[in-house]
C-alpha cells in the first residue's frame, strides 16, 4: 500500500494505491466541515476508514467511477467500519456489471464481497456536493458503459477513473468496452478542459490535461 496527500483549494485528498491491480482510491475531505467521500475505495476499506477517523472526518458517501471490482473492493469493509451506512453512487449503465461483482471471479476472486448496493443513480451533469465544493458528474463511456468522471472545476481537478492515465488510456478489451466511445469521452470530457486541470486517475500517478495533450502517445489527433 502506498499513500500520498494533496491540498487543492478547500479539499484535502489522500490517495491510496491498493489491492491486486494497484488501484488508486481517494479519500477526499472538506477539513473545515469534517466530512469526506471515498472515490473508488479499491481495497482495504478499513485503512481508508482509519485515515478518515485519524483526520476527524466522517465519510458520507462512496462515489464509483465505474463497476470493475478493483475499484470498489474496499466498499464492504469501509461501510462495515462506519458507524452509519454509507450510500454508494454509481451510473445505472454499470449496475449489471456491479451485480456480477465487477468481474471479480474472472480474475481469481470468487469470494469477493461487493459491499452495499449502489442506491444513488449518477446522471450526466448531476451535481454532487462535498461541503463547500461542488462536483459535476460527466458520463464518459468507453472503458465501461457506465463510466463517469467527477470534476470540480473551481479547484481545477478531475477524478477520472480508468478513462485516461498519465501517458496512457483505459483498456477497452473487457466486456462493455468501446474504443470509439472511449476516445470520444476523452475528447469531450478531458481535452475540453484547461491545461492546468489536474487529473487523478484510477491507476498510476496524477497528471494534468496539458501534459496529456502534449505527450500522451495514444491521443493522436485528439490532442491537437
Amino acid at each position: 500500500m502506498t499513500q500520498a496527500q494533496y491540498r487543492i483549494g478547500g479539499l484535502d485528498i489522500v490517495a491510496f494505491t491498493l489491492g491486486p491491480a494497484q488501484t488508486n482510491a481517494y479519500l477526499v475531505g472538506d477539513p473545515e466541515r469534517g466530512i469526506a467521500v471515498a472515490v473508488d475505495p479499491a481495497w482495504d476499506g478499513k485503512l481508508i476508514q482509519a485515515e478518515a477517523v485519524r483526520r476527524g472526518w466522517r465519510v458520507t458517501h462512496i462515489w464509483l467511477t465505474h463497476a470493475h471490482f478493483d475499484h470498489f473492493g474496499g466498499a464492504a469493509a469501509l461501510s462495515d467500519a462506519s458507524e452509519t451506512p454509507i450510500p454508494v453512487a454509481l451510473h445505472p449503465n454499470d449496475q449489471p456489471l456491479w451485480r456480477m461483482r465487477g468481474g471479480a471471479s474472472a480474475f481469481g476472486f470468487p469470494e469477493f464481497d461487493p459491499g452495499p448496493e449502489p442506491t444513488i443513480a449518477l446522471e450526466h451533469g448531476m451535481r454532487m456536493q462535498l461541503g463547500g465544493s461542488g462536483f459535476e458528474v460527466r458520463h464518459s463511456p468507453g472503458h465501461t458503459p457506465g463510466h463517469v468522471v467527477f470534476r470540480e472545476l473551481g479547484a481545477g481537478l478531475v477524478f477520472c477513473g480508468d478513462l485516461i492515465f498519465r501517458g496512457s488510456v483505459g483498456r477497452t478489451d473487457l466486456p462493455g468496452g468501446d474504443q470509439a466511445a472511449l476516445f470520444a469521452s476523452i475528447r469531450d470530457e478531458i481535452l475540453s478542459l484547461p491545461d492546468t486541470t489536474r487529473l487523478f486517475p484510477g491507476h498510476g500517478s496524477p497528471t494534468t490535461v496539458g501534459e496529456e495533450r502534449r505527450s500522451n502517445p495514444f491521443l493522436g489527433g485528439l490532442a491537437g
